[in-house]
């Protein structure tokens, strides 16, 4: 019999995904290239932000927090699984499993927020526009892009501390492609039923709580459309808040069908998949539903290779 106990030295396999080899080659082409857009195009974002005087406004100031946190969101999870895709290596250290229970709790909480917090700039846009500027002023934006991120690590700090102190079996397995916190509670020879407590509690906090602002954010905002007279001024109004409830929607979508839909045995394969969807899918999709629609970014990238061409040239 195995002893359990909570201890550095324990390790976890990581099952990944249980499909043929040809399959894994597939899914380590489609994995890596999601991973390479994801990070450049979310890089892209940030630094053209940075740079570009005319994006510096609240949207383009969270969505510039947005795609940071979006690089760690798929940095903390992707690399591993395509080193077992490449390796078939699917063992994990505990140490490196609680870095990954920290920064994915980090930047999945702060994605969440972040969003909460662009839902309410786009309903001061386009439902107090008059108050506009005194309703989202520097330091109040500065305030709904720090708070996400404070709110956030606080949480990851004590997921990673609560996880920590849980005893496990020298190897365990885990059957996902990452160190997922609520397969963890699963396998431990501890008793976490406060702990269980304690994720839904932040569930419903940091989950569902800020998506139920969000809808309501979106309600006023649909109002205030339907009450415009002109069919243009609707259209505007509609065309900037399109990209940011595309994200809510393709961000929340997987996770209330993961969420939702009953669990069983057969399932897991496609929980893995619908997890694959919000963790590397979204943060890849987000940076081209943010600018092929988007005048200002696409105006931005054509002056920066403006400049760019000018320097080459002199």
């Amino acid at each position: 019999m195995e002893e359990c106990s909570n201890s550095t030295e324990n390790i976890f396999y990581i099952s990944a995904f249980s499909i043929s080899k040809t399959g894994q080659c597939l899914l380590f082409t489609a994995v890596l290239l999601m991973y390479l857009m994801a990070v450049l195009g979310n890089m892209t974002i940030a630094v053209l932000v940075r740079l570009v005087s005319q994006l510096h406004t609240p949207m383009y100031f969270f969505l510039s927090n947005l795609a940071i946190t979006d690089v760690i969101y798929v940095s903390v999870t992707l690399p591993k699984l395509l080193s077992i895709l490449l390796t078939q290596d699917h063992w994990m250290s505990f140490s490196a499993c609680m870095t990954q229970v920290y920064f994915f709790s980090l930047s999945a909480a702060c994605d969440i927020l972040l969003l909460t917090s662009m839902s309410y700039d786009r309903y001061v846009a386009i439902c107090k526009p008059l108050q506009y500027s005194l309703l989202m002023s520097k330091n109040v934006c500065i305030s709904l892009a720090l708070s996400p991120w404070l709110i956030s690590l606080t949480n990851a700090t004590i997921n990673v501390l609560v996880t920590s102190l849980l005893s496990f079996c020298l190897t365990q397995k885990v059957d996902h492609f990452f160190c997922d916190q609520k397969l963890l509670y699963a396998i431990t020879s501890s008793d976490a039923t406060s702990r269980n407590i304690l994720m839904l509690c932040q569930d419903v906090l940091l989950a569902s709580f800020p998506f139920l602002l969000i809808m309501t954010s979106y309600v006023f905002i649909i109002s205030t459309i339907l009450k415009i007279h002109s069919s243009e001024g609707r259209l505007k109004a509609y065309s900037s808040c399109t990209s940011h409830l595309t994200t809510v929607i393709l961000f929340y979508g997987p996770i209330i069908i993961l969420y939702g839909k009953p669990e069983s045995e057969g399932s897991k394969e496609l929980d893995k998949l619908l997890t694959l969807l919000y963790t590397a899918v979204v943060p890849m999709l987000n940076p081209f539903v943010y600018s092929l629609r988007n005048k200002d970014i696409l105006n931005a990238i054509k002056n920066i290779e403006r400049k760019w061409n000018m320097i080459s040239i002199e």
